[in-house]
């Protein structure tokens, strides 16, 4: 809980600050990067970097914390610290980096917003850093515990398959022979690759098998930049990753996980958000989940929809499945309802929903006003996204 003294002069200070947060952590970032060029080598996300979206979501968080101290005092925002808290175990963050991170967001501060930075003004916002990284910190360690101390391990890619033009599946098992851990339909791994100028980046993939297979599943998107740089990793993976060879995954993290329970549920994709959903949906035929469950998807056309014979094959093993896949270009005798953008006015919601989505913002924010629309209640709609979290930024 953020001092008295302290929310009195965040709470006076937040729209000074909010206004030039984007300014704060784009001169953050640049003065992180001189002083430690190694972590834009080998931890951030190069892409994102250069897109600017690590930097809106930074920015967004630190916001949306601050501003959740002063409005709901008696009240953390825990959804937002454990998605945070799984994205940074994945990445292998330490305790020590946070004290890195300080120092230089702190100087960024007083840069842009100069004498206004009383001291006063720098102590408050030291607490509003301090509680924040604290508490990452705390469920950073519970993650690292529960996965017997996290840490990456070398697995070797058995079988490689061409699901689309620019979706691969790997499907990788244990360098070492050893065992394969556990997870929870819905959660992903860092995969960590060197590429041709030394640098090792890092990116998340959803797992796309259900949890006890002898094998890792993951799928991979082929990025095309467009106007930005094409995708480094994706791009690496499809290019020179093949079987035999080997990568380095992290364990399992994230939070969107299937709960089990007998609740109706939607699992709503679009694109590559297909794969948590082929996780989860693979689980429940296994499990023999006997509420109804509504698949949703979205995508370009049928040959864009990657994993669609799974998607179909393991929604038919439900007893109470609803199936509707929309195209932008669909192929002859789809059903014109199904064309273009999602649109659930057609489709039953059942009391009681519970909802899993995944896939780009635009496409999460529709269905999620939707499903809310038709009574789904705030707090049963879930989501994953691929990429800095701008939607979780702007609280």
């Amino acid at each position: 809980m953020l001092s008295e003294q302290s929310t009195a002069t965040v709470r006076a200070t937040l729209p000074v600050v909010g206004a030039a947060i984007g300014e704060i952590t784009e001169r953050f970032y640049a003065g992180l990067f001189a002083a430690h060029p190694d972590l834009l080598r080998d931890l951030f996300n190069r892409g994102n970097q250069a897109a600017g979206t690590q930097r809106q979501a930074l920015a967004g968080s630190i916001a949306a914390f601050a501003t959740h101290l002063v409005e709901r005092p008696d009240e953390r925002p825990d959804a937002m610290l454990q998605r945070i808290a799984h994205k940074h175990a994945s990445l292998g963050i330490a305790p020590e980096q946070y004290a890195v991170v300080q120092e230089h967001l702190f100087a960024a501060i007083a840069g842009v917003l100069g004498d206004a930075v009383t001291p006063e003004v720098a102590a408050a916002w030291d607490e509003v850093y301090w509680l924040m990284a604290n508490a990452l910190v705390a469920i950073e360690r519970r993650l690292y515990d529960e996965r017997d101390g996290g840490g990456w391990r070398e697995w070797e890619v058995v079988d490689r398959v061409e699901e689309t033009a620019d979706v691969a599946t790997f499907r990788l098992r244990p360098a070492d022979g050893g065992p394969v851990p556990d997870f929870r339909p819905g959660q992903y791994v860092s995969v960590r690759v060197e590429l041709p100028d030394g640098a090792r980046q890092i990116r998340q993939y959803s797992l796309s098998s259900a949890p006890g297979s002898p094998v890792r599943q993951i799928g991979v998107k082929r990025v095309h930049g467009g106007d930005a740089p094409d995708g480094e990793v994706s791009n690496h993976l499809h290019a020179r990753v093949h079987e035999g060879s080997r990568l380095w995954l992290s364990a399992p993290y994230g939070d969107l996980v299937l709960e089990a329970d007998d609740a109706p549920l939607v699992l709503a994709s679009a694109g590559i958000g297909v794969t948590p959903m082929i996780a989860m949906l693979e689980q429940l035929a296994d499990t023999g989940h006997g509420a109804p469950v509504t698949v949703v998807h979205a995508d370009r056309s049928p040959a864009e929809h990657a994993l669609r014979s799974d998607h179909e094959a393991y929604a038919g093993k439900l007893p109470d499945a609803a199936v509707h896949f929309w195209y932008e270009r669909p192929e002859p005798g789809h059903p014109a309802d199904r064309t273009g953008f999602v649109d659930l006015s057609g489709v039953a919601v059942l009391p009681g929903t519970r909802a899993y989505l995944c896939g780009p913002l635009p496409f999460m924010r529709r269905v999620r006003e939707q499903l809310l629309a038709k009574g789904v209640a705030a707090a049963d709609v879930h989501y994953e996204v691929f990429g800095p979290d701008l939607w979780l930024a702007k609280g």
